[in-house]
């Protein structure tokens, strides 16, 4: 490949990336809402509750959606069908039985929802969100195959957390709804999120020609995709089984603690998934070619990336843990250790993320296991952790504070194990970690700190500014090269870009 194409890959990524930034920085503006209205209204025991049905319902969504949020760029650019809806629809078609069975099933057993048998009737409607996510998954897939990463951004970043912030607080004060407000909320915010991805989708893809969905065909389509779809839900369940672990050692009003800990936590993580949609069909083109140095440079280049935003988030959210904890509620200030130790794990978990983004197309197989691998080993270490904190005679924010350590744990073990499978199985050097980030941690971190000697209100206002400030500048200066500032460039790129997006187009739509 020509050093031109490399950068048209690269400044698509990059846009990309920045389209999707200002999502994150739009989920962080909606999440804050959320949180507050959760916390200060509902209280840790609801949040609990609906933080362990969450789990449940969204690892099964994952699973139903067949790994259509990867697999489905292989698949169309493979061209397996003449016209390229019909692959999309074929995909909607499985998630769709597959998801219906499931919200069937946990609507007559409950239980796994529900582990501390506390809920209303209403409650139980959580289940119909299951086919939404699944198919909400796909179409915003599709669209990323297109290189339209704006309907992920509306969908995702501004119309799912603003539709559950408002709803949230509109049940609370409904009599009937309000025991029931965080459930309902969540299942409007996922049909309204859905409902934005097909509208886009249609208007993309239109309808399916000559489209006859058969059974062995489907089957077949199914074994293929089921080690893919095992991977996306372990790698998603990273971040959820130990909610559920905590469901089963601690009480509500813990898991609900650790709950908010963990959506604040997860902002950082939604930078992480910034680059995925449009990383997906520039690998999958790249593979074709085996232009193995390429893909190289575009996952150490993104790595670093991720993992520069993710710190300086990190240490903006996690060194004021405590105003930051204590904004939802005083009763939620005790997750602060398990705050700072979530955020750590964002941090680590880059390396695996980004190298599993070329492993799920050449190595599926083994990436599955090391995803299982980790998922056991997180499993295994937060039993003992809680286990050894229960022995020591310490109180439920130190089983979460438990949990979180596992997790990071964990998360740096799956970063050097697939980062290394990477390199094998390419020949080539895969490591985006830079020394300079430790230049630019020093300085932050030492306003943080002189930052928590302020008010709780001049904590947040200034400090977390403050420290987002200096990490960013020293960061810029020492950091970042060329190719890492065009993550930040506007319109250089703007027709290379508009060039790729095309040709990748259309040559999926004559295969």
């Amino acid at each position: 490949m020509s050093t031109a194409a490399s950068e048209d890959d690269m400044s698509a990524i990059a846009k990309g990336g920045k389209q999707n930034f200002l999502g994150f920085i739009l989920r962080l503006l909606a999440r804050l809402p959320f949180l507050f209205i959760a916390g200060r209204l509902y209280g840790p025991d609801a949040l609990g509750r609906f933080a362990s049905a969450l789990v449940v319902v969204e690892l099964v969504a994952l699973v139903c959606a067949m790994g259509e949020k990867r697999g489905l760029a292989q698949r169309l650019s493979d061209g397996e069908e003449a016209h390229p809806a019909n692959l999309v629809y074929d995909g909607m078609l499985l998630a769709l039985i597959f998801s219906s069975l499931a919200a069937l099933f946990f609507w007559f057993v409950p239980a796994p929802l529900f582990p501390s048998g506390e809920f209303t009737e209403l409650d139980r409607l959580v289940v119909l969100a299951i086919p939404g996510y699944a198919l909400t998954e796909i179409v915003l897939a599709a669209q990323a195959y297109k290189y339209d990463i704006a309907t992920t951004v509306r969908a995702r970043a501004v119309v799912e957390p603003w539709t559950i912030s408002i709803m949230a607080g509109v049940f609370y004060f409904v009599p009937v709804l309000s025991d029931s407000g965080l459930s309902l909320a969540y299942l409007v915010s996922i049909y309204a999120g859905l409902a934005v991805g097909l509208w886009s989708f249609f208007r993309s893809y239109g309808p399916p020609r000559k489209w006859r969905p058969h059974p062995v065909y489907m089957g077949r389509m199914t074994a293929r995709a089921l080690p893919l779809a095992t991977a996306d839900a372990i790698e998603w369940g990273t971040r959820r089984v130990d909610i559920l672990i905590l469901g089963l050692f601690a009480a509500p009003a813990a898991v609900g603690v650790y709950y908010i800990a963990q959506q604040v936590a997860s902002l950082p993580q939604k930078l992480k998934t910034s680059f995925e949609p449009i990383l997906g069909p520039v690998i999958t083109k790249n593979l074709k070619i085996k232009n193995y140095e390429a893909i190289a440079k575009q996952i150490c280049q993104v790595g670093f990336w991720i993992i520069a935003m993710q710190a300086g988030i990190a240490l903006a959210l996690g060194v004021p843990g405590e105003a930051v904890m204590g904004l939802v509620g005083p009763e939620f200030v005790g997750g602060t250790g398990a705050l700072a130790f979530l955020l750590a794990a964002e941090v680590v978990a880059a390396t695996a993320v980004v190298s599993e983004a070329v492993l799920v197309y050449i190595a599926r197989v083994r990436n599955l296991w090391i995803s299982i691998a980790t998922i056991a080993v997180q499993a295994l270490l937060t039993i003992l952790f809680i286990d050894l904190m229960v022995s020591n005679g310490y109180g439920e924010p130190f089983k979460a504070a438990a949990a979180a350590i596992a997790l990071m744990v964990s998360l740096g073990l799956a970063s050097l194990v697939k980062a290394f499978l990477l390199s094998r199985l390419i020949k080539q050097p895969i490591n985006p970690f830079r020394w300079s980030l430790v230049w630019a941690v020093a300085p932050a971190v030492l306003v943080g700190i002189l930052a928590t000697f302020l008010p709780e209100w001049a904590e947040l206002a200034f400090g977390v500014p403050a420290i987002l400030a200096t990490y960013g500048f020293v960061i810029w200066k020492r950091g970042f090269g060329p190719e890492d500032r065009m993550l930040f460039k506007r319109n250089k790129y703007a027709a290379a870009e508009k060039d790729a997006a095309e040709t990748s187009q259309t040559v999926a739509e004559k295969k």
